[in-house]
């Protein structure tokens, strides 16, 4: 597909439902013929990946909220305007930190490999008991999970 002008208004989007995340895709990878997507990301407390490894880069930047970050190990919470750049092949994961409503971040990838991961997630993850099958999910969209 060619790229091509793109606008979602607000209310506007498809979402999915990953590890206790709401995702919401606001540019779509076939509209940057896989260069890139942009998605939004609520955080409920205690939601979001293990820490994990993947060859793209990620970057974050939290809307709303708290975001409790493990990178390279180390954990930090940010807040609003906190903006993370995580190269390929940096050790990352994170959760939501904040009580009642939901984190917010936008969350950037490229090239645009994360939304065929989210999409199977959440066809097949349809809560705790199917957490398991997350792992495997993982390996085959190139992502590699570490116990929390």
């Amino acid at each position: 597909m060619a790229r091509q002008l793109t606008v979602v208004k607000s209310g506007e989007g498809e979402s999915l439902s990953v590890m206790g995340a709401g995702v919401k895709f606001l540019c779509s990878a076939e509209r940057t013929d896989r260069a890139w997507s942009l998605m939004e990301v609520a955080l409920p407390e205690g939601a979001g990946p293990p820490p994990h490894l993947h060859p793209w880069d990620e970057a974050y930047y939290v809307v709303s909220g708290e975001v409790r970050f493990c990178l390279d190990g180390d954990e930090q919470v940010f807040g609003v305007g906190d903006f993370i750049y995580a190269p390929g092949g940096t050790l990352h994961g994170f959760h939501g930190a904040t009580q009642g409503e939901p984190a917010r971040l936008l969350v950037f990838d490229a090239p645009a490999h994360a939304e065929s991961f989210f999409r199977e997630v959440d066809r097949e993850v349809k809560g705790p008991p199917d957490m398991a099958k997350v792992p495997q999910i993982g390996r085959r969209h190139q992502i590699e999970f570490l116990p929390r």
